[in-house]
This record gives structure tokens, sequence and C-alpha cells, in this order.
């Protein structure tokens, strides 16, 4: 029987690895310890521990093995556009591990977000895109989903075959008339991932979560665990989401200001067709991520936790 990674990054085995890499690392950075480690956070999906050093608090995080690509991602990213990403002081590529500076709180952290910071974040991750838009290559080669519309159909039928095989019982179990539902759009799901696959803008990294509670004041971005390489519009899905539940914050002008970074490619009648295309596609890349993020979850994350692949996957329903 395969161990939780909660489980795993709780045992005193592990514990013990941890603080000797960071001991090491940290001395090798030019700092020393100056505390024990903190275990603040432990998810299905990662866990975070603060460490104490004499030039300031740093974080160590760990990743179940599914996105265990984002310590290399994350240095691949700073060493591209360090405008947007800030290097980490260590990592370990095979085992997923990575220690990086305390940049002070998130932009969420500082305040309620404005409609200026939307607009302005939103322009970091765009641009972070088209930077980055020529290393399909070595993205996926880190271990990044190749989620680009041609493969999306596919996944579609995969995910659902994958849900409907679930334990009775199991919160994402899809039932008869889920199946008859996502059945009924996946004419108008292949369409939309023929739209984006033939559209001017390009598939690129597609960060998945982007919000001001993952970036720092700088606009710095973080937390690329949810990354995948899909077409380069889904980005601006969650901010949608969120926003819309918002009454603060006004989604036009963010969404125009992502139209605008990619202007010079195509118009704003193209950009708004294709968002309305990616309400589709990302709501399978988004389930893809969710039945990673639980793979190796236990029974009471299933049971808090577990709904989400369901219901990221039935919003090809509403689109």
């Amino acid at each position: 029987m395969v161990q939780p990674f909660s489980s795993l990054v709780t045992s005193q085995a592990w514990r013990h690895d941890v603080e000797a890499w960071v001991h090491d690392r940290v001395e090798e950075s030019g700092r020393r310890l100056s505390g024990p480690l903190d275990q603040v956070r432990v998810r299905p999906w990662s866990t975070q521990l603060t460490v104490p050093t004499d030039h300031g608090r740093l974080w160590f995080k760990a990743n179940t093995p599914s996105m265990g690509f984002e310590p290399a991602l994350h240095q691949l990213l700073a060493t591209l556009s360090p405008d947007d990403v800030a290097a980490p002081v260590a990592i370990d590529p095979v085992r997923g591990w990575m220690l990086t500076a305390d940049r002070g709180p998130t932009l969420g952290e500082v305040r309620n977000p404005t409609t200026d910071d939307w607009v302005r974040l939103i322009q970091h991750a765009a641009a972070l895109q088209r930077r980055v838009a020529d290393r399909r290559d070595e993205l996926v080669g880190l271990g990044v989903h190749d989620c680009s519309p041609p493969r999306v159909p596919e996944r579609f039928d995969s995910l659902v075959e994958q849900l409907s095989n679930l334990p009775a019982g199991h919160p994402s179990r899809l039932r008869p008339d889920d199946l008859a539902a996502l059945e009924d759009r996946r004419a108008d799901l292949v369409e939309a991932a023929v739209v984006l696959e033939r559209s001017p803008v390009p598939s690129s990294l597609q960060h998945g979560d982007v919000h001001p509670d993952n970036a720092f004041a700088d606009l710095k971005v973080f937390d690329f665990g949810d990354v995948q390489w899909a077409h380069a519009v889904e980005v601006l899905r969650v901010p949608f989401g969120i926003i819309s539940q918002d009454d603060t914050v006004e989604w036009g002008p963010v969404r125009d200001a992502y139209f605008e970074v990619w202007g010079d490619v195509a118009d704003r009648r193209t950009m708004a067709a294709l968002f309305e295309a990616t309400a589709f596609t990302q709501a399978v890349n988004r389930c893809l991520v969710w039945v990673d993020t639980l793979q190796l979850a236990d029974a009471g994350e299933i049971a808090e936790w577990g709904v989400a692949p369901r219901h990221q996957l039935m919003r090809v329903v509403d689109a």
C-alpha cells in the first residue's frame, strides 16, 4: 500500500533527512540556522516548513511526486524571467524539495486587492507567458503536463473514464446523469479545442492559480505546482472566477490588461472568443490538476477535498 504524502512528510525519518539537507544548503548559502524548523502546513499535495537563520527566515517546500517538477521549474523561470520570479536559495529536483527566501507578505496579505493590483498582476503573468512561449520542450521535459488544446478531448475522455471507475462513495465518482450531461457537451469541447489550436495566441506556461495570495507585494509570482503547458488564455479563468465573486474589483480592466499584452498577436474580438473557448479546456485541465493533487491523499483528505476533480470536470457542462 502506498504511503499517503501527508503521512510521509510528518514521519521522523523524513524530517531527519529534511533537516540534514536544509542545514547543508543554509550553510552553503552563507547563512546559519538560528532555531528549529517549524512545519507550518501539511496538505495532500505539499508541505511547508519555516527555517530561521541569522539572515532572515527561509521557507522549505516539498511536493507530492506528481508536482515534484516545481523546484526545477521555479529555478528555470527565475533564470528566464528574473523580473517576474525570484530565484530559489536551493533545490533538490529529484526529491521535489526547494528552499526560498522569505519575501515578506503576499499582495493579498498587504491589503484587499484593488482592480489596479489585479491589472498589474495579470500583466506580469502575461509577460511571463510571452517570455517562455518558445520553451515548451524544456518545461515539459521537467515534468510539466502538456495540456495544449489538441490533447484536451482525449484527456477529457480519459478523465471521464477515470472518475466513472472510482469506488462507490468516492466524492468524485461520476453518476449516470453526470455522464449524460458531459457527453452532451463533448462536441462543443472539441470545437473549443480546435478554436484554441488554430488561434494566433500560442500555448505557453499556464500558472493555473494566479491570484494575489500567490504573488508577493512586488508582484513576483510563486507557487508553480499547478503549472501546465496549456493555451495561454486559460490563465484568466481563475482570476475571472475570483473577481466575479468580488464586487470591489472590476473584471473589464483586468481582462483588457491581459488582452493588451497579446495585442500585437490578436485583436480584442479574437481574444474574447479565445477566452470563451477556454471555459471548456481549462475545466478539463483543472480537473487533471486535482486528480494529480489527490493521488497520495488519505481517507480523511479525500473526504475533505475529494469532490474537487468532479467539480472541475462538471464545469464543462456549464461552459
